[in-house]
């Protein structure tokens, strides 16, 4: 029998992961039809990642697959997410990531139209900035990039690597789609999720008082 190059447990553990993460996100809307996808770092040379096309609220562990960082399908015929660029490009530039998670929420995506032509939303001033990582004030700005969406995944990678470069960063959106967020775990990765939303609805909410 040939060995796996990864550790199959470790993917029963990510896959329950991602499943659990699956059913909470679906449950809050954030990810309409078979939208999103989600993956978590197995090793230095792997990830678990959704198969393409399933729902994301009803997940099970048949439904998680494994790609190297190059993003191909190891040990399977199964086809990954087509986003799969975009999460291994964030696990081969920065060895901490552990998990990212990629969704449709109505605000992410109106958002996402809204603040595109800026090249980003700038958010300041919230407590709940202190969230991320190394933050510890209100009185910080982080930037939420806009990335214009296209369906050549390696070109939109390369837009996206430009933006890293430029870090840090905790996640963006990309034009009329979603946003990605990512983190050292599951825990954090929905934690940088959960806060994106918040802060989104709050900058979409004033906007609107504003006007």
């Amino acid at each position: 029998m040939t060995s796996l190059p990864y550790d199959s447990l470790l993917l029963l553990d990510a896959a329950r992961e991602l499943c659990t993460a699956g059913a909470q996100l679906a449950q809050r809307g954030w990810t309409p039809a078979n939208s999103s996808n989600f993956s978590r770092r197995l090793d230095q040379d792997h990830a678990a990642i959704t198969i393409s096309g399933r729902e994301k609220g009803r997940l099970g562990e048949a439904d998680i697959m494994v790609v190297d960082l190059d993003g191909r399908a190891v040990g399977s015929d199964h086809q990954p997410s087509a986003e799969t660029l975009l999460h291994t490009q964030l696990y081969r530039r920065f060895p901490d990531v552990g998990c990212v998670l990629h969704t449709h929420s109505r605000n992410q995506t109106i958002a996402s139209r809204l603040y595109a032509r800026d090249g980003g939303l700038n958010l300041s001033d919230y407590e709940l900035l202190k969230a991320f990582p190394d933050t510890q004030t209100h009185e910080t700005r982080i930037r939420l990039p806009v990335l214009a969406n296209s369906q050549d995944m390696v070109a939109l990678a390369e837009n996206i690597e430009r933006e890293l470069a430029d870090g840090p960063l905790w996640g963006y959106l990309i034009e009329g789609h979603g946003l990605y967020a990512w983190g050292a775990n599951i825990a954090l990765a929905l934690r940088h999720l959960e806060t994106f939303e918040f802060l989104i609805d709050c900058e979409l909410e004033l906007r609107k008082l504003q006007s």
